[in-house]
């Protein structure tokens, strides 16, 4: 997109961190706004000061893991405004820990919040997007979804699912007018890992050092650049842009690091899981 200029974008986890100041970012483009997410409380401080941008800004609250909910959200949108030129695709949760220990019920639920929901709202939208003389789709992954990690399988699992739709949306139009940016940020100082479930018998740090964190506000300029620009990756961080070419160039690096730390700190020994939590992991 060359103008974002009195466009309509379609906004998902847009309360806070990321979603948040890419939503405002957008307010000071001249964007008009609909913004969704679970915490009504946070997103109609996020409409009231998107409001003061000067565009129209309108929130409503979606549990976006939940299909029916998402039906009823674009569906209200579609009639409210008539039409979107941008999707970010942007909520998000996470699970810090042994993937042995994670409950179902939350494997279920992060799928589909982080991949399935995306997936559905953009099938929702390409019909009014892919009228318009030019649209866009920023999907917000991850580094994680470009590098696998220990003690986060799950939440890579869905990045690396929303990178590949990404790409694969991009080749798919690419003779239309709809962009497709994937932006795979690396640390960022929000509430997603400090607020995340984890393996509680395991007393695992899950907070990224203060060196390694940028802000949101930060990622949001590159987000927008990259929609501006019809970026097909955006990578931020310099370690997350270095640990992603290390893996496409020389892929047995990261491996060979695994395989480092095992022969430093040992074999790790799981011990078998006890009666509760294999009915937790049913």
């Amino acid at each position: 997109m060359q103008d974002l200029h009195n466009k309509i974008a379609l906004v998902t986890g847009a309360a806070s961190g990321i979603g948040r100041a890419i939503a405002l970012r957008l307010a000071e483009e001249g964007m008009h706004l609909y913004l969704v997410d679970i915490d009504s409380s946070q997103l109609a401080e996020v409409v009231s000061e998107a409001r003061r941008a000067g565009v129209i800004s309108v929130g409503r609250q979606c549990d976006v893991g939940n299909l029916e909910q998402i039906n009823t959200v674009v569906e209200y949108g579609l009639t409210r405004w008539g039409k979107f030129d941008l999707l970010v695709n942007n909520a998000g949760i996470t699970y810090f820990g042994q993937t042995d220990e994670m409950s179902a019920e939350h494997c279920e639920k992060l799928l589909a919040i982080n991949l399935h929901a995306p997936m559905h709202i953009t099938r929702l939208l390409l019909p009014t997007l892919l009228s318009q003389p030019e649209a866009h789709i920023l999907n917000v992954a991850s580094f994680y979804g470009l590098i696998g990690t220990r003690r986060l399988a799950a939440y890579t699992a869905s990045k690396f699912g929303l990178v590949g739709f990404g790409e694969s949306l991009r080749a798919e139009y690419a003779r239309t007018g709809l962009g497709v940016t994937t932006l795979c940020p690396g640390f960022v100082d929000t509430k997603l890992f400090a607020t995340a479930p984890r393996s509680e018998s395991r007393p695992f740090s899950k907070q990224p050092p203060a060196w390694m964190l940028t802000s949101p506000e930060k990622i949001a300029d590159r987000a927008i650049r990259g929609i501006l620009r019809n970026d097909a990756l955006v990578v931020t961080q310099s370690y997350a842009k270095l640990a992603y070419f290390a893996k496409r160039f020389f892929p047995g690096v990261i491996d060979f690091a695994n395989h480092l730390s095992r022969k430093r700190f040992g074999k790790q020994t799981i011990p078998p899981p006890t009666e509760e939590e294999r009915r937790n992991a049913a």
